[in-house]
Formats: C-alpha cells, sequence, structure tokens
C-alpha cells in the first residue's frame, strides 16, 4: 500500500476536502462496500464524519469547515485502516446505522444490513396491524438491531432477542443498555 504523502496533511484543511480525498483512496484501492455504504463517497462521509463526531446528516455549511491538525490526522488514521485492513467501516468505528438507530457492532457479529429495517419502519404495514403486536421474536438476534428497531416500532410490545453465541449476546445487551431498553428487549 502507498503511504500518505505528509502533503495530504498540510495541503487538504476542510472536511470536504477529506471526504473527496477519502472516496479517491476507496475508489483507488477497491474498498469492498455493502455493509451501510453504497459507493466511494458515502464510505469516506461516514468515516470522516464518525471521526469528527458529527452527524451523518451534516448540513452543507459545515464542509467547509477546517480542521485541526489533530483532527486531520485522526481522519487520514482512519481511511488508512480501512484500506489497509480491509475491514468494514463498522468494525472500525464500532457503529452501524440499522432503521435509523445507531448500533453498537464489533466482530461477534455481522453488520446489521437488511431490507427488514425499511420494513419495521413502516410497521409492516399493510400486512400487519399495529395495535394487534404484543409479542416479537427475534431468532440469531446478533446485535439485536431488530429487535430494539422493533421495539421502538412497536412500544406496547414485549421483544425476545434469541442468540446462540454469547458473544454476540455480549453485543446485544450492549446494544439493549444503549437505547434504554432492558424493560422491553429481553
Amino acid at each position: 500500500m502507498n503511504t500518505i504523502s505528509p502533503d495530504v496533511i498540510t495541503t487538504l484543511t476542510r472536511i470536504r476536502d477529506y471526504i473527496r480525498w477519502g472516496a479517491s483512496r476507496f475508489a483507488e484501492h477497491q474498498i469492498f462496500l455493502g455493509h451501510g455504504t453504497v459507493t466511494p463517497l458515502d464510505e469516506a462521509a461516514a468515516l470522516v464524519l464518525h471521526t469528527l463526531h458529527q452527524p451523518y446528516d451534516l448540513a452543507d455549511q459545515y464542509l467547509d469547515s477546517v480542521l485541526t491538525l489533530e483532527e486531520r490526522q485522526a481522519v487520514v488514521g482512519l481511511i488508512q485502516r480501512r484500506i489497509s485492513e480491509r475491514k468494514p467501516s463498522a468494525y472500525l468505528t464500532h457503529e452501524a446505522i440499522f432503521a435509523g438507530l445507531s448500533f453498537y457492532v464489533d466482530e461477534r457479529v455481522l453488520v446489521p444490513r437488511s431490507p427488514i429495517a425499511e420494513l419495521i419502519e413502516q410497521r409492516f404495514d399493510p400486512w400487519i396491524a399495529e395495535e394487534e403486536v404484543f409479542n416479537i421474536l427475534d431468532l440469531c438476534t446478533g446485535s439485536a438491531c431488530i429487535a430494539i428497531a422493533c421495539a421502538y416500532a412497536f412500544p406496547d410490545a414485549q421483544v425476545d432477542a434469541v442468540e446462540l453465541s454469547d458473544d454476540a449476546l455480549a453485543v446485544a445487551q450492549i446494544n439493549v443498555d444503549k437505547h434504554a431498553l432492558a424493560d422491553q428487549v429481553e
């Protein structure tokens, strides 16, 4: 892998510069996508914004914000890790977005990505009447993203998140605690 020119840190200054630079590097190195993003530009934006502790829907006017030297180094470091380690971004950042919600993930679980998210967000309409949902079972829950998204969609339902892997259950518990849903998701 190519080493990073010191010019990158000194020449690129704005958020948009690093998103564009990261996208170019990802395309150049043929980074596999499909764990939450579909283009190198989206992947770069997600990593840059995560590194800067900014929302993924950051308003355009902030893209011209100048980064500190420390922020530039952190962004370049994470982009380089994505290229060299070839791990999904979610494993590098320990965050995946599913059904519009943030979840902790690591190598103990699969990165959440499923068309089921859209069904949950629509409360399975027109197939299920929301007021008739009292119990939900999520088998092979992994990170518990489906169980938790269902708990938000159906606040009156009790949700059981079932998993054989103790490692995955530990991640699921992190997410149940993160979303403060211990009373609703077991």
